[in-house]
């Protein structure tokens, strides 16, 4: 079910948050959506705008599409489009867990405007070790064939 940032409140606490560009959807992105639903908690995913997504690469799919893409997916109950940074949508939507792929710690985790979010409202954080795959890698190994 797609879902506005009005409709976001009402999930507060009652559901698992991952976020990204999900372009292309892979096989990763399945291992790590699956692994989300495993924490207990319905999965929304926080669709990333297309402006944010071509700083990675150019855009495959628009995220209105991608978002219909991902709403397909068995392991999500919500989708939402991104219009505004992550950190606003942890404010508004409060998820219970804020879960990220475990390459992230090798980034030093997640930015500290988010950490500070889920510091001050109780957002569990988790890495989940699933399949490294990356659609900017993908993309590229196509561009280098």
């Amino acid at each position: 079910m797609i879902v506005s940032w009005n409709e976001l409140p009402a999930l507060a606490g009652q559901v698992v948050m991952t976020d990204g560009s999900f372009d292309p959807l892979h096989d990763g992105h399945i291992a790590y959506l699956k692994a989300a639903e495993e924490i207990g908690y319905p999965v929304l995913c926080n669709i990333a705008t297309d402006t944010w997504t071509a700083t990675k690469h150019p855009v495959l799919l628009p995220q209105v599409r991608r978002a219909a893409v991902v709403d397909a997916v068995r392991y999500v109950s919500y989708v939402h489009c991104a219009t505004t940074s992550t950190a606003a949508v942890l404010l508004q939507l409060k998820p219970a867990v804020y879960v990220k792929g475990q390459d992230w710690l090798d980034r030093g985790g997640i930015p500290n405007e988010e950490l500070a979010i889920c510091n001050s409202h109780r957002i569990q954080i988790a890495y989940l070790d699933t399949v490294k795959n990356s659609s900017s890698r993908l993309i590229n190994e196509l561009r280098r064939q």
